[in-house]
C-alpha cells in the first residue's frame, strides 16, 4: 500500500490549494505528490518533518521521502535545522518570484536546452540531405528560430530587476489592450 488513509484535517482553502497545486503539477509533468508536498510546505507556517508531511497529506513515508529529494533538487524547498531535534525539517521558498524563476530554470534545462540541441542538429542534417524537402527544411529552420527567440527572451528576463520586470508585465498588459484582436498570419 503506497498511501496512508488517516490524515490531519486541513482548513478547506489550504486543502483546495494543495489539491489544485497537485493537479497543476500533474498537468505540467510533475508527480502529483511532489506538487502537493510543495503546496503544503508553501502554505505551512513552520518547517515540517517528513513524518509531519506524510501524516498531514496521508501519504506513505517513502513517497514523501522521494518527493522531498526531487523538491530539494529543484531548489523549491530547503532543509532547516531545528535546535534540539535531530530530524530533518523542510520549508518551501515562499518568494513566488523565486519559485517561478526556479521552475522556469528547471523546465528550460530539461526541455528547451535539449530541444535547441536537437533542432540545431536537425537543421544541420537537413542542409546536407538532398532527400529533405524544401518545405521540411524551412519548417525546421522556423522552429529553430522560434525556439532560439524564446531562449534569448528567457535569458534577457533573468537579468531584469524584479521591479522592472513587474513594470514590464504591467506595461505588456496595457499594450495588448490597444492591439486589434484577431490572429495575424
Amino acid at each position: 500500500m503506497t498511501e496512508i488513509t488517516a490524515k490531519k484535517k486541513l482548513p478547506a482553502a489550504v486543502e483546495r490549494f494543495i489539491l489544485h497545486w497537485g493537479d497543476m503539477g500533474d498537468q505540467w509533468g510533475v508527480n502529483r505528490s511532489v506538487s502537493q508536498i510543495h503546496g503544503l510546505l508553501y502554505l505551512a507556517e513552520a518547517p515540517m518533518t517528513a513524518e509531519d508531511i506524510a501524516d498531514t497529506l496521508g501519504m506513505a513515508r517513502s513517497n514523501v521521502s522521494n518527493s522531498i529529494k526531487e523538491l530539494l533538487s529543484w531548489g523549491l524547498i530547503r532543509r532547516v535545522p531545528i535546535l534540539g531535534d535531530r530530524r530533518d525539517h523542510f520549508e518551501a521558498e515562499t518568494d513566488i518570484w523565486e519559485v517561478a524563476a526556479k521552475i522556469a530554470a528547471g523546465r528550460k534545462e530539461r526541455e528547451i536546452d535539449p530541444a535547441l540541441a536537437a533542432l540545431r542538429a536537425c537543421v544541420s542534417d537537413a542542409a546536407d540531405d538532398p532527400a529533405i524537402s524544401a518545405l521540411a527544411s524551412k519548417r525546421l529552420k522556423e522552429m529553430l528560430t522560434f525556439t532560439e527567440l524564446v531562449d534569448r527572451w528567457y535569458t534577457q528576463m533573468l537579468n531584469v530587476p524584479r521591479p522592472r520586470l513587474v513594470a514590464l508585465i504591467r506595461l505588456g498588459e496595457k499594450i495588448v489592450s490597444f492591439l486589434p484582436t484577431g490572429r495575424a498570419k
